[in-house]
């Protein structure tokens, strides 16, 4: 999950630069809130059970999970405008809907408590952020 946190981060730091959309850029602002509090807790995790954390946001199952490819992230970074926040929309839809694969995952078979909980978090609130962004998607400009 920190790999693809990481990813989430990546995207919503291109916003201020590339729109001028006040819901795209507080929803950014919000995603930032709450993945970076998320990342620190599993870093912490993982040094408590002497585990390196993984590098860059590198994600074995990348695909399946939702991750934007080099591609698309390059392209999200050359967009502006309505282009950049629909494609922006888009992609973090489906990294959302990948981080909700992975924690119902967790949640049906995870033992560690404390990944448990964050995982219960995660699934909830990014399936309402998910549904925000649907909502914004369909309200841009054609």
């Amino acid at each position: 999950m920190i790999p693809h946190h990481r990813q989430a981060l990546e995207m919503t730091s291109m916003v201020e630069a590339r729109t001028s959309t006040a819901t795209i850029r507080a929803f950014a602002r919000q995603i930032t809130a709450a993945q970076r509090p998320e990342i620190k807790a599993m870093t912490a995790w993982l040094a408590e059970l002497d585990r390196s954390v993984p590098d860059g946001h590198r994600h074995e199952q990348g695909a399946s999970y939702g991750m934007a490819t080099q591609e698309e992230l390059n392209a999200l970074r050359a967009a502006r405008g309505t282009v950049f926040d629909r494609m922006f929309l888009q992609l973090m839809t489906r990294h959302h809907e990948g981080a909700v694969k992975m924690a119902g995952e967790q949640l049906a078979g995870g033992r560690d408590q404390r990944m448990r909980m964050m995982a219960k978090d995660v699934y909830s609130g990014q399936s309402i952020e998910i549904a925000r962004m649907r909502q914004i998607l369909e309200s841009l400009p054609a």
